[in-house]
């Protein structure tokens, strides 16, 4: 392909993931009393509880548009995680030219790690958020009497799940790219500790809320799936670059 008809294609995915995203944000605006009651709000009524707060679990408007700007960042985030799918089919169909032949046929594998590590990574963080939040107020003081508006609280959880959920799509972005031979896995393996530093300190700037519980969340498992991805790397490489197991060639590399 051309680099007109590389612009072309890019241009037909953004048009198609534009229209899914406006689909599933109508969407999410739709579900948002449901997910305020069943979702949202009853990590921070469990808090309050063990808290000892006597009093319901509301959130409050401190700004005329408070409620309508929370509504369209929520629906935006939700329209985000339903239209998650299409979203990574059109990101691989758009790269997929870049690949040999047998690589493409990892579209489907691609797209069903992708939403499964999505979804953990947000199921993670919901599950999470309970004790960050419960850690937040406490640090506080015990005379401070946490009062939310819909903003602040429901863009902290939702952007949480969100960047959880991102986060967790590190080790295919890994793979990925040992697979078009950007990266070795050599070279991961040579940089893991400058590379653990590095996800620490991202995982410390994606995580809004800074609490040592969600860092270490998100944190640990990166560590893992780096580890995952130079496995896979080795696997899914060794024939390109003619590696074979080191029983048989006699030398002491390490993978």
């Amino acid at each position: 392909m051309s680099f007109w008809d590389h612009v072309a294609e890019l241009r037909r995915r953004l048009i198609y993931c534009f229209v899914t995203l406006s689909v599933s944000s109508a969407v999410g605006v739709l579900v948002y009393d449901w997910l305020l009651e069943n979702v949202f709000l009853p990590p921070y009524c469990r808090v309050l509880i063990q808290q000892g707060f006597d009093r319901p679990c509301n959130l409050v408007i401190l700004d005329p548009l408070d409620g309508f700007r929370t509504r369209i960042k929520v629906s935006i985030y939700v329209g985000l995680v339903l239209a998650m799918p299409i979203l990574l089919w059109n990101l691989w169909r758009f790269v997929t030219p870049a690949l040999q032949r047998r690589e493409k046929r990892l579209t489907l594998p691609f797209v069903i790690s992708g939403l499964t590590l999505f979804s953990l990574g947000a199921y993670l963080a919901y599950n999470t958020f309970e004790r960050a939040l419960s850690f937040l107020i406490s640090f506080g003081g015990s005379q401070v009497d946490p009062m939310f508006s819909p903003g602040s609280y429901l863009g902290l959880i939702t952007y949480m799940m969100f960047a959880f959920g991102i986060g967790f799509q590190f080790p295919i972005l890994l793979v990925f790219l040992q697979l078009v031979g950007i990266l070795r896995p050599q070279q991961l393996r040579k940089a893991r500790r400058f590379c653990i530093v590095g996800i620490v300190t991202a995982a410390a700037i994606i995580t809004p809320s800074g609490d040592p519980i969600s860092l270490a969340t998100l944190a640990i498992p990166l560590c893992v799936f780096f580890e995952f991805s130079i496995l896979i790397g080795y696997l899914a490489t060794r024939q390109r670059h003619g590696w074979v197991p080191r029983s048989k060639r006699g030398v002491s590399d390490e993978i």
